[in-house]
């Protein structure tokens, strides 16, 4: 017998090379004033700029140059004022700061209220503004979860905006946007896209449907970030974007686990990219997990990984420490620094251990792992 479970996602998604030539009259359907969150460049989102104000538009640019944290959420809520939708083209920094944005532009109550873990917690008072995510980098799958992921610097962390509301009007996925990413970026990234869909599949609140798309994607991830590393490949870029995708879909509607658990508050604490950071950990939290587990389907499920893990990497019907060790040293070998060379010393891996117990994404892991055990993760990953 299925257990009952839910699956919810953006409204409407667009999935294909070519679906952003249709974002313009798309978005003027939702409204004429348009906040446009981009990235530290502006000139990259001129194509679209361009065509909202052929649409009749007015556009409201709003630039994310680094990861969201309070202070710019909170410039970006006085930018928003008077706006009828909000469109993020970017990475997943910039869509997360569009979607809180679009979050809070209506609400009534401070920020903190709504901020998990620093903050209450409590549901948004109003529903958003409508919120259109074009993402041009393959990683988070933003443009498919109903959560923000916001720095506190007062606090070193990095927490949560989360409402089911939250979820996007329109996910335009058009692979053609990712063409060309930067080596170091695309190698990050990816490695993001593919933790997050082995993470939904290992964890202890996995679904018929997340079960589905994880099956999928992994090997796919896996062969397309091999590909990526050695040469431009528009066949690829799908893949990934495709990989990316199903990881956002599978974390909004199962969880994550230990290496998003403790990249966040890493991240937090030192600044250091997040998909750099989850990248380097994957392997290390893979070990960590099959070390520790007694339950018969977490084992099942975790050695199921390594297969996939093995066959991406030239070792077959691996073992979980076969396959983890070719995942990590592939992954150094295309360029993936060690977290000490991201910054990440062991007072943040400290701190981060003891942080990672409130995080939500630890809560879905698919074993209780110790602090000793955090600890040795992040010394194993460098």
């Amino acid at each position: 017998m299925v257990a009952p479970f839910a699956f919810a996602t953006a409204t409407e998604i667009l999935f294909a090379r070519g679906q952003a030539a249709v974002a313009a009259a798309r978005i003027k359907g939702m409204g004429q004033r348009v906040l446009l969150v981009h990235g530290r460049d502006a000139g990259r989102a001129g194509w679209l700029a361009d065509a909202l104000t052929a649409q009749g538009c007015k556009i409201t640019g709003f630039a994310v140059p680094r990861e969201p944290d309070v202070p710019l959420i909170q410039e970006g809520i006085r930018a928003a004022q008077g706006a009828d939708v909000v469109v993020a083209l970017g990475g997943g920094a910039v869509i997360d700061a569009g979607k809180a944005i679009a979050a809070l532009v209506p609400a009534t109550r401070p920020m903190l209220d709504h901020l998990e873990v620093v903050g209450h917690g409590l549901p948004l008072d109003n529903p958003p503004l409508p919120f259109v995510a074009i993402p041009t980098i393959a990683g988070t799958g933003a443009e498919v979860t109903r959560n923000a992921v916001i720095g506190v610097p007062e606090q070193r962390r990095k927490v949560s905006l989360r409402d089911a509301r939250m979820l996007p009007r329109l996910a335009i996925v058009d692979p053609a946007l990712t063409d060309g990413c930067p080596r170091a970026v695309t190698l990050a990234s990816g490695l993001d896209a593919i933790t997050q869909v082995i993470e939904p599949f290992v964890c202890t609140r996995a679904n018929p449907l997340t079960d589905a798309l994880c099956r999928d994607a992994i090997p796919r991830g896996l062969a397309a970030i091999r590909r990526l590393m050695e040469d431009e490949d528009p066949a690829a870029r799908d893949e990934m974007a495709w990989v990316s995708l199903c990881g956002g879909l599978a974390l909004a509607n199962a969880g994550l686990g230990a290496v998003h658990g403790l990249a966040g508050p890493l991240g937090g604490l030192t600044g250091a990219p997040h998909g750099a950071i989850c990248g380097a950990l994957l392997p290390h939290v893979l070990m960590a997990n099959r070390r520790a587990a007694t339950d018969p389907g977490a084992i099942e499920r975790l050695d199921q990984v390594a297969r996939w893990i093995g066959a991406g990497f030239d070792t077959p019907f691996a073992s979980m420490p076969e396959a983890t060790r070719a995942l990590a040293d592939w992954s150094h070998r295309a360029g993936l620094p060690a977290l000490t060379a991201l910054g990440i010393g062991p007072e943040a891996q400290t701190a981060a251990a003891e942080a990672a117990a409130t995080s939500s994404s630890m809560k879905a892991n698919p074993v209780a792992l110790t602090e000793n055990e955090l600890r040795r993760i992040m010394e194993e990953a460098g």
